[in-house]
């Protein structure tokens, strides 16, 4: 379940209240933290159980993989569009997740976290930047952030459940 989160602060990270991006902002920061905790209730090993999809057979991992690698994406178009050297989001997304899947393949739990974590970190500071509306900032917003969260969380949530009843039960 995706919670509601408190009316916008009037500072995000010395932000002006009138950034163009001030609620996006906002609302990546609470589904990300919303994602943080939840990943906190899991054991690095519960990280690796395949399970969250069916087919291809996904783990925690996986999932923090997936959206980590879209936030490094996001970062990297938003610098193209200070630099002025976007070329749009006319892109495959379904070839983009398997190049990013193929790239984190593999790698522990721990590289995936620090990873996510790093690529969060540098698109938030890239997107700060941001000072005018555009619908190609706001397309890469919905793709990595608050949308993509709000896409994964939901199931994070079940799966979490499922592996968190799985532990065996402690002695009294």
């Amino acid at each position: 379940m995706v919670h509601q989160h408190a009316p916008l602060p009037t500072d995000i990270a010395g932000l002006p209240r009138d950034h163009p991006y001030l609620a996006e902002l906002d609302g990546e920061r609470h589904g990300w933290y919303e994602l943080a905790q939840l990943v906190r209730t899991l054991t690095p090993d519960e990280c690796l159980v395949p399970g969250y999809y069916r087919d291809p057979d996904w783990t925690v991992r996986d999932v923090v993989a997936h959206l980590g690698t879209w936030l490094a994406e996001a970062e990297r178009q938003f610098q193209r569009m200070g630099a002025g050297t976007y070329e749009g989001h006319d892109i495959d997304i379904d070839a983009l997740n398997e190049v990013f899947a193929a790239a984190m393949r593999g790698e522990p739990w721990e590289v995936t976290w620090t990873q996510a974590n790093a690529a969060r970190s540098m698109m938030v500071r890239v997107w700060h930047g941001l000072q005018r509306p555009d619908d190609e900032a706001a397309w890469w917003i919905r793709k990595s952030g608050v949308d993509h969260y709000a896409e994964h969380l939901p199931r994070l949530h079940e799966w979490a459940a499922e592996l968190i009843s799985r532990r065996p039960a402690r002695g009294g």
